[in-house]
Formats: C-alpha cells, structure tokens, sequence
C-alpha cells in the first residue's frame, strides 16, 4: 500500500515535503520569510544578509530544492491512530480528522496533506489491515485468476479472524460515500485484473471464446463470493480456487454413458 518513504503511488509524487500552515511550498515548519528567501540562519535580527553572487549569464536553472521527506512514521501513527479508536469501540461516523490527529500526534494538516478527507483515510486503514494482494504475471490467464481467487479466499479469512476487519466492513456498507471510495479504489481495480486474465485466457485458448468475458468472470468469482461473503458458516479449505477452476472446466453435466 505504500510507496516509498511512506507515500502512496496512488496519491502521485509530491515534491513538498511537510511545512506549516500558510507557508509557501519549500519552506519548512518554523522558518521565517527572511530565512527562507535565502538570509543565513545565524544573522544577526536587522543585519542585512551578504547574498551570494548569481550564476554567470547562460548558466542553466539549477533543479529546485525539494522539502523534506514525507515521513513514513508519521503516516503509520496516523493509521495506528485510526485501528486503536476503532478498537476502543468508537464508530466509523463519530471519528474526525481532529481526533485522529491528536490521537495520532500529529496535526491535521499532516493528515490532509496524504489524505483528501475521512473515506480516503478509511480505505487505507481496510487496505492496512487486509492481506496484500498477491502479484500476478500479467501474461497468463488460467494461472492468474487461480491467484486472484486464491487472494480473495484469504481476504475472507482474514474477515473471519478478526471481528474488527468484519465490523468496520459492517459499517462501511451503511455510508455510501466510504463504501463507495472502497469500491472505487479497491474492488473496482481487482474485477478489471480478473477480467483482464479472463481475456488472456480464452486468447490463449484455455477457455471459451463464445461466451461474454464478463460471464466466464462471474462464474469463477462467485462461488468465491458466495463462500466468504454470504455464507460466513462455510468451510474455505486450501484448495477451494482449485476445486472452482477445475468444476468451471469439465462442467456440472453429468458424464456421457457408454
């Protein structure tokens, strides 16, 4: 889920590193415009600061200094922060942006500055506590959906292990608006990938090319769903994306009798 030093790959990179409220970009916490415009940090209050010669004409822009690094530790308190409320018992609808900031250590503009608003933050503390998606090749059909199936399969373990993943999905699916950043983000992202090896294969000619991608998708994904979703009492032994694959492909009609 994170890039490096913290950031999100989604978010893009950002150049600015952390700086107070107000300050233009590039100017760290606590300097004051004087310094940042280029005064020596140990002038004397009134003394006017020597300013170093310029480059000489024709000389190239020097590449502009960056802020400091995000901080990696920042944003794992900020998402520590978010588990412990939970925890604790309080809602998803009752947590603002200056709870978690104070319970996190951090100010608010920290958490603005990763995140737009609460359901982004939310969706990465789901996608925190979820198991990593697995890697896939890119290039197989059959191979990568047994993966993806397999990585759904494990998600709804994890579901079932932990009554506090099951209760924030709980309260997810009552407000719209974080189900739908979840959706849009997370589930969305992960049908087109089934979808996309579902193509690969029936390229490759491992399954039908006669019927709609998105049926074939359906089909190898629902007995998935309905396993970790609708029926939570349901066993979800090692080899259940095995055993789905291997049904799709010979068929539920009964043999031919000789």
């Amino acid at each position: 889920m994170q890039g490096q030093d913290g950031e999100r790959d989604r978010h893009g990179a950002r150049s600015g590193g952390d700086r107070s409220p107000g300050a233009p970009d590039g100017i760290p916490a606590g300097a004051s415009a004087g310094t940042a415009a280029g005064s020596p940090h140990g002038a004397p209050a009134g003394t006017a600061a020597e300013v170093p010669p310029g480059p000489p004409p024709g000389t190239p822009d020097p590449e502009p200094r960056r802020g400091r690094p995000r901080s990696a530790a920042a944003e794992r308190a900020i998402l520590d922060a978010v588990i412990a409320l939970l925890e604790a018992g309080e809602p998803l609808a009752g947590l603002s942006i200056e709870r978690i900031a104070r319970t996190a250590g951090v100010g608010k503009a920290t958490i603005y500055r990763r995140w737009s608003d609460k359901e982004e933050l939310f969706v990465d503390v789901v996608r925190d506590m979820e198991p990593d998606d697995p890697p896939v090749s890119g290039t197989e059909g059959l191979a990568d959906l047994r993966v993806m199936l397999e990585s759904l399969r494990t998600r709804g373990l994890a579901q079932r292990s932990s009554a506090l993943l099951h209760n924030i999905f709980a309260q997810m699916k009552s407000h719209p608006k974080l189900w739908n950043e979840y959706h849009g983000t997370v589930i969305a992202p992960r049908r087109l990938a089934m979808v996309e090896a579902v193509r690969r294969a029936v390229a490759a000619g491992e399954l039908r090319d006669d019927l709609d991608v998105e049926l074939i998708d359906d089909l190898f994904v629902g007995p998935m769903l309905v396993r970790t979703v609708h029926r939570p009492d349901a066993p979800l032994p090692d080899d259940l994306a095995d055993r789905i694959i291997t049904a799709l492909l010979q068929g539920l009609a009964p043999a031919a009798r000789v």
